[in-house]
């Protein structure tokens, strides 16, 4: 699938973990406050997840919840991908990037804390979201 024809001019995917209620929980939000419709979204475990995270060299055992790749090659990881994400809704989601201050070592601690705890905080699903009929053209890795 040439996944480059799906993403508009300036847009950005976004990888997550499909059956996380957390991760969920932020698509949604993200895809109520992506007013331009800028992205993109693909589950991590998904086949084209799986390639985009190759084709980055993205060690997939050390990225469990959220990636953003531009197509271009560039991505994001963990807080980083957070931020940058949050940056570019609209709304009040835009003060976030006031955490670009401090550096990454600082920031995904606190991250890595909440991914590793996510399941039991939120819970697990049994399978990925089945996303409504008006947001299905926004995800990649749907037949």
């Amino acid at each position: 699938m040439d996944y480059h024809r799906l993403i508009p001019e300036g847009g950005q995917i976004i990888l997550f973990d499909g059956v996380c209620n957390l991760c969920d929980h932020s698509i949604q939000f993200i895809i109520n406050r992506d007013k331009k419709r800028l992205f993109r979204y693909a589950s991590l475990n998904s086949d084209l997840g799986k390639k985009l995270l190759e084709e980055r060299h993205i060690d997939r055992s050390k990225i469990d919840s959220i990636v953003m790749i531009n197509p271009n090659v560039a991505y994001y990881v963990k807080s980083s991908a957070a931020i940058q994400i949050a940056k570019q809704l609209q709304g009040w989601p835009k003060i976030l990037r006031v955490f670009l201050i401090f550096p990454s070592w600082l920031r995904d601690p606190i991250y890595d804390l909440i991914a590793k705890n996510r399941y039991r905080w939120f819970g697990k699903k049994e399978n990925c979201m089945i996303p409504t009929t008006d947001i299905k053209s926004l995800f990649l890795d749907l037949d």
